[in-house]
Parts: structure tokens; sequence; C-alpha cells
């Protein structure tokens, strides 16, 4: 594939979080609530659960190649076993996508969740991506307990192979693919912005703007009320900044916003209130 800016989502998992909706939410008043299932009916589970999905992104390169943002829940035995369904079938996805690993000549990590990390590595412990280099915000790493599993998982391995990438601020990946600095969800969380799109899976956005969110936010009561916070927020303050700009550049750019965790993958910015 010779074209540049397709945006394909990838569904790597399908669960229920371990809170229930309005812990992980608090403060979400009924308003927004019920926006939030106009938005995304399909975030609601049996007895107030969250239904969530968890979903990496491909963004199309010249040539065949492709930039793949998260790396979702990865094999049985990564660091989101805990509490993530796994194992994710992202290695799946990607054959349905027509993307081999090698094809993939760079991942984009949000940030260091388990969630987003967990295909770093094959089942076998082999970088899963051999040809890839791997962008994080050095202030995400820096940030990082050594005593987080995704350290040994994810750092460690992709220092000593020569892939990891540490970027400050924003960072201009590729023609058409911008890292931007969004924190507070971690201290370096970033997002990305692809310009012009060939829209998601060449559909009707073609031409838009599609900016990827990652876990600026993680639920459509957010959308519905960019105020309302998540209960495992780093610094709440920051990450509604982080919330409030990247919406408002969405709007003024007319942009998709494609979600690692809302039941769709694509959903149209909020229009803002009067």
């Amino acid at each position: 594939m010779d074209t540049q800016g397709q945006v394909v989502a990838l569904l790597d998992a399908t669960g229920s979080f371990f809170e229930p909706a309005v812990t992980a939410f608090p403060g979400a008043g009924a308003a927004a609530w019920e926006r939030a299932a106009l938005l995304d009916p399909g975030a609601a589970g049996p007895d107030g659960s969250w239904r969530l999905d968890f979903r990496c992104f491909a963004v199309s390169r010249p040539g065949g190649r492709w930039v793949l943002i998260d790396a979702g829940v990865g094999p049985a035995q990564g660091p989101a076993s805990g509490w993530a369904p796994v194992p994710g079938r992202l290695p799946a996805a990607l054959g349905e996508a027509g993307i081999a690993p090698a094809d993939v000549e760079a991942v984009v990590l949000t940030h260091l969740h388990e969630d987003h990390t967990g295909w770093t590595q094959d089942a076998a412990g082999r970088p899963f991506f051999p040809d890839a280099r791997y962008l994080v915000q050095s202030a995400e790493v820096a940030a990082l307990d050594r005593a987080d599993p995704v350290w040994d998982w994810t750092v460690a391995p992709l220092r000593a192979s020569g892939q990891l990438q540490e970027v400050a601020g924003e960072h201009r990946l590729a023609p058409g693919i911008t890292l931007l600095p969004t924190p507070g969800h971690t201290p370096g969380h970033q997002s990305v912005l692809v310009e012009g799109s060939a829209g998601p899976g060449g559909g009707p956005g073609r031409g838009r703007d599609v900016l990827v969110t990652g876990d600026v936010l993680v639920h459509a009561v957010q959308l519905a009320d960019p105020a309302v916070p998540y209960s495992h927020e780093r610094d709440r303050a920051t990450a509604r900044s982080s919330r409030e700009e990247l919406l408002a550049l969405a709007v003024r750019r007319r942009a998709l916003l494609a979600t690692a965790h809302l039941t769709r993958a694509f959903v149209e910015p909020p229009e803002p209130g009067p």
C-alpha cells in the first residue's frame, strides 16, 4: 500500500473495568451520564459496570510501512494480566488489516500503562515489532518507577535493543504525524495528530485530521463534561487542562477523535457549550 495517512482502528480486547463507572468517574452529574449514554451506549454494562475497548491505531505510510499508536494489553503473561482481558488479539487484528509486524516502522506509546504497552513483546519475550523504533516522552520514562512491571517488560528491553526513542515535547514523527504532549493522566502522556487523514479505513472521514487521544479521555462522560475526572489520573487538574485543550484543538481543526477505550473507535468532538 502506497497511500499515506489512512488511520485504521485495531481492537485488541474488550472487557469490563474493575470499578463501577460511577466510582471511576467521581462527581459526574446526571446530565453528563445521560449524554454519555447517547454518545457511547456500548459502555454501559450490567449493574453500573463500565464496558470498554482496548484499542490501538495504525497509520499508513508510503511504501507499505505503518506507524502503530499504542501496543494494547498484550499476551497472557504480560503486565496487564492482573486486570485487563488478556491475551489481546492485536496480532490477529494486524493480520486482518494486512499489516505484518515487520511493516511497522515506529510505535508511538501514548504512555507507559500496562494496557498500552503489552505487545512490545510477544509471548516468547521477543520484540513483537522487530524493526520499529518506539517513541515515548522522556518525562514519562523519568516518572516510571523501576519496580513497575512495564519497566522490565518494555523500557529495559527496548533500551537494550536500541529501539527506545525518548522525545521531549511536541515532536514531528513524519510528514503529517505529530506527537502532542497531553500530560495529566500520566506525567508524560502524549496524543497524536494525523493531518489530512485518508479517513478511518478509507471511509467518510477522508481528508480530515484525526486526533488519537490515548487516555486523555477514557469514557464518553468526559466528552459530555471534560471537567469530569478519572479515578486513575495522576494529576487531575493537569489532565482536565489537557483534555479541554485537545478537544478545543479537535473542534478548531474539525478533527475526528480516535479513542482507545470508548466502544466507538472514531467520534466527533463535542461542540463547545453556550
